[in-house]
């Protein structure tokens, strides 16, 4: 199992998004510089339970993102620029110690098997969505077509791809993020988006009958 330098964050990140990055901590500093001599520049994200990204004494997840750095500027005196591509999904074994900065031995965890997933299960959650971005334009009086929001999530083909995509479109909390990217199947991944939908879908009613 491989041991690999972590980037705590206070949010969940998942497979197919971009992480754009802004580095001047020491520690991690000399994360990404030991990243980029390596052959494949790459480290773990994952969410702080507790806690705040600067200066430690957080509190982790133990499922993350394995982020691959695709661009990066050294800016010189420690600091960077970069953008990583969020893909493979890994759990953590074990923390070790943060010296010089946070690493983990890990496991890769691919979707175990589950029930299927067909397209037009991911499709009514694609038209709940819909209907609650058209709820929040009629509030705020916005021209907006809603489905323009979704458009593209499946151009992957992959179910788990898919919801994961869907996941990033629709604004809510990052516990709800988390318990997405943490569901062992497809199929446990499409009920946690289901109810992620009727939780903003209820918090948007609530706001606007206020």
């Amino acid at each position: 199992m491989p041991t690999i330098p972590m980037f705590p964050l206070e949010v969940a990140m998942l497979p197919g998004e971009t992480l754009p990055l802004k580095i001047f901590e020491p520690r991690y500093s000399a994360l990404v510089q030991a990243c980029l001599a390596a052959q494949d520049p790459a480290f773990g994200v994952v969410l702080i339970a507790a806690g705040r990204e600067v200066g430690g004494g957080d509190s982790r997840s133990d499922v993350g993102t394995v982020a691959h750095i695709t661009e990066h500027q050294d800016l010189g005196a420690g600091q960077y620029v970069m953008k990583c591509a969020m893909r493979e999904r890994f759990r953590v074994v074990e923390w070790l110690p943060d010296a010089p900065y946070p690493r983990a031995v890990i496991e890769l965890w691919p979707d175990q098997p589950g029930a299927p997933v067909t397209a037009d299960a991911i499709r009514d959650i694609e038209d709940r969505m819909v209907a609650l971005f058209e709820r929040i334009a009629q509030a705020r009086g916005a021209e907006v077509n809603a489905r323009d929001i979704v458009l593209g999530a499946d151009e992957s083909g992959d179910a788990a791809l898919w919801l994961y995509a869907l996941t990033a479109r629709l604004p809510m909390g990052q516990a709800d993020r988390y318990s997405i990217l943490a569901a062992p199947t497809v199929a446990d991944r499409l009920v946690a988006l289901s109810e992620a939908v009727e939780t903003v879908t209820a918090m948007v009613e609530f706001q606007l009958s206020e």
